[in-house]
C-alpha cells in the first residue's frame, strides 16, 4: 500500500463538512481527490465513483431513483459526469438545510462544475481546489520525526541540494511521482497527456483532430512564463484567433494552466495588458518542452521560465490550500520594467520577482524598485527568490530569499 502523503488543505476540508451541507472538492486528475477523501472521510461516508458507464447511466436515467439509493453522508466522485445529480442533492440538501457534511462532491473541470454548483448549489456548498503536491508537502515526508506543527521548523533546517531541485522540476508534484521514485517520468506524463486528451478536452470540446491539440499544447509550453499572444499562437499551428481562446479555456477549466493577468490600479505609466501564462505542474511543462534530464534542462533557454513557472504555482497551491482563491498578478510597463508576481492580500501588494540563479545581485531588485515608486497602492517590501541559500537584503525594502525558504 502507499504511504499518505499528509496535504495541506486537509485542515480547510475538516473544517468545511462542519459548516457547509456539502463540499466540492475540484482538481486535475490525479491531483489525489480520491486519496484524501477516502483518507480523512472512508470510515464514515460512503464512496460512489460516477465514471463508470454503468454508474454514470444509472445517475443519468433516473437521478432522483439514484439518490434514494444511498443515504447520506456520501462522497459522489467525479460529479462532472452526472450534474443533473446536482439537482436532486439540492433537494435532500434542503430537506435538512441544517445538517452539515452530507455530500462530498469532486470534479476535474473547473468550469462546468462552478457553473452547475452556482445555479444548483449556492450557498449550500464550500468550493475547495486540490492542486499538484506543493513543495511543503513533498519535502516534509522526510521528517518522520517532526509533527505536523513542526513543518516550518524542519523545512528550515532541509537544504535543497541544486541537482535535488532541477530533478524536482523534471519529475513535477503529481503524487504518484513522489510515491514511486523508481517510476520514468517522462513515460507516466506521456500516459497523462493522452489520458487528459482522451478523457477531459474531448468532453469538454468536439475536438476532431487531437493531433492538432497536442502541438497547440507545446506551443503555450514554450511560452509559458512569457507574454502570451493568442494571435501568434494561432498563427504558428495555422488556427483562428477564437479557436486558440476557445481551447486555453479548456486548458484552464481542467487545471492544467493558471492565467496571470497585468496589475492596473493606480499605475502612473502606460502597462502591458497581455496576460502571461503558467503550467500548474513544472513536470507537465518538462515533459511538453522535450526537456528529459537535468544537463539539458540547466543548458536550455527554458530553465529561467521553469523556475519561474514553479515559484508562481508553487504560491498559487499555498494560497488555494487555505480555501483562498489567489489574487495573483504581474506587472510590467510598456518601457520594459517588471515584477514577475503580485499578490494582493487586504488592501496592498507584495511583489515577488525569481530569478533561476544561485547568486542574487542587488540590480536584481530593480523591477520591485519601480513598482514600488510608481504604484499609489501600498506595497509591501518585495522578494527576489533564488536557488542558493543566502538570505540577504538588496534594498531596504526589498530581500533576495532562498526557495526553499518561500
Amino acid at each position: 500500500m502507499d504511504e499518505y502523503i499528509q496535504r495541506s488543505i486537509e485542515p480547510v476540508l475538516k473544517k468545511a463538512i462542519k459548516q457547509f451541507p456539502a463540499v466540492v472538492l475540484t482538481g486535475p486528475r490525479q491531483a489525489g481527490k480520491t486519496t484524501i477523501l477516502k483518507k480523512l472521510f472512508g470510515s464514515t461516508y460512503q464512496y460512489i465513483s460516477l465514471e463508470p458507464p454503468d454508474v454514470r447511466a444509472a445517475a443519468e436515467t433516473d437521478p432522483r431513483g439514484f439518490i434514494e439509493l444511498y443515504s447520506a453522508p456520501i462522497i459522489f466522485d467525479e460529479i462532472q459526469y452526472a450534474p443533473n445529480l446536482l439537482f436532486y442533492i439540492k433537494e435532500k440538501i434542503d430537506e435538512q438545510r441544517s445538517k452539515y457534511g452530507q455530500f462530498i462532491l469532486t470534479g476535474s473541470q473547473n468550469i462546468l462544475l462552478s457553473q452547475h454548483v452556482a445555479e444548483t448549489l449556492a450557498g449550500r456548498a464550500a468550493m475547495l481546489r486540490l492542486l499538484p503536491l506543493s513543495y511543503i508537502e513533498i519535502a516534509k515526508r522526510p521528517f518522520d520525526g517532526f509533527a505536523w506543527e513542526d513543518e516550518k521548523a524542519a523545512l528550515k533546517q532541509k537544504k535543497l541540494p541544486v541537482n535535488d531541485f532541477w530533478e524536482l522540476m523534471l519529475r513535477g508534484g503529481y503524487p504518484e511521482l513522489t510515491e514511486h521514485p523508481e517510476k520514468d517520468f517522462g513515460l507516466w506524463h506521456g500516459s497523462y497527456i493522452q489520458t487528459y486528451l482522451e478523457r477531459d478536452v474531448r468532453s469538454l470540446r468536439q475536438i476532431g483532430d487531437l493531433t492538432q491539440f497536442q502541438l497547440f499544447l507545446r506551443a503555450v509550453a514554450a511560452r509559458s512564463g512569457q507574454l502570451f499572444q493568442i494571435s501568434d499562437v494561432a498563427s504558428d499551428i495555422g488556427l483562428s484567433v477564437n479557436t486558440i481562446k476557445a481551447w486555453l479555456g479548456v486548458l484552464e477549466a481542467t487545471y492544467q494552466i493558471i492565467i496571470l493577468r497585468p496589475y492596473f490600479a493606480n499605475a502612473n505609466k502606460r502597462l502591458v495588458k497581455t496576460p502571461k501564462v503558467y503550467f500548474t505542474d513544472v513536470g507537465t511543462l518538462c515533459y511538453l518542452t522535450g526537456l528529459k534530464d537535468i544537463e539539458h534542462l540547466l543548458l536550455g533557454p527554458m530553465a529561467g521560465p521553469i523556475v519561474e513557472t514553479y515559484v508562481v504555482s508553487e504560491i498559487y497551491k499555498r494560497i488555494s490550500n487555505q480555501g483562498v482563491e489567489p489574487q495573483m498578478y504581474f506587472w510590467r510597463t510598456s518601457a520594459g520594467a517588471e515584477v514577475d508576481i503580485l499578490i494582493e492580500e487586504q488592501g496592498s501588494l507584495i511583489p515577488i520577482e525569481v530569478k533561476a540563479t544561485s547568486t542574487p545581485r542587488a540590480k536584481m531588485a530593480n523591477g520591485i524598485i519601480s513598482l514600488q515608486k510608481d504604484m499609489k497602492k501600498p506595497v509591501r517590501n518585495g522578494y527576489v527568490i533564488h536557488l542558493g541559500d543566502m538570505q540577504l537584503p538588496l534594498t531596504e525594502k526589498v530581500k533576495a530569499l532562498p526557495f526553499s525558504q518561500l
